[in-house]
């Protein structure tokens, strides 16, 4: 089952999230494996991260071995957190 994550970052800006997905991801263009989709964007407040995986394993494997590691080591320029998540298991996701 489709597994959804959220991250809220407080004051977050477009240029930390560049640096931190420079970080996290193969690519600009590609996304970590089991990862099916990725958006971000400004909110009020800061700056929000959605992304759906093809299953909760998925989405631990890469918090646990790219995301963390990465994160707690510190990314220069990058965003600052823990973020305020929010975690749902997928039970729609549409296709164009």
């Amino acid at each position: 089952m489709a597994f959804g994550i959220t991250h809220f970052f407080s004051g977050g800006t477009a240029s930390q999230y560049e640096a931190t997905l420079a970080a996290v991801h193969p690519s600009r263009d590609e996304l970590p494996e089991g990862q099916l989709f990725h958006a971000a964007g400004p909110v009020e407040g800061g700056w929000l991260i959605c992304a759906v995986h093809d299953s909760k394993e998925s989405w631990e494997a890469f918090r646990d071995n790219t995301l963390m590691p990465n994160m707690q080591a510190g990314i220069e320029g990058g965003l600052e957190g823990p973020p305020q998540e929010t975690a749902f298991e997928v039970h729609h996701m549409g296709h164009s």
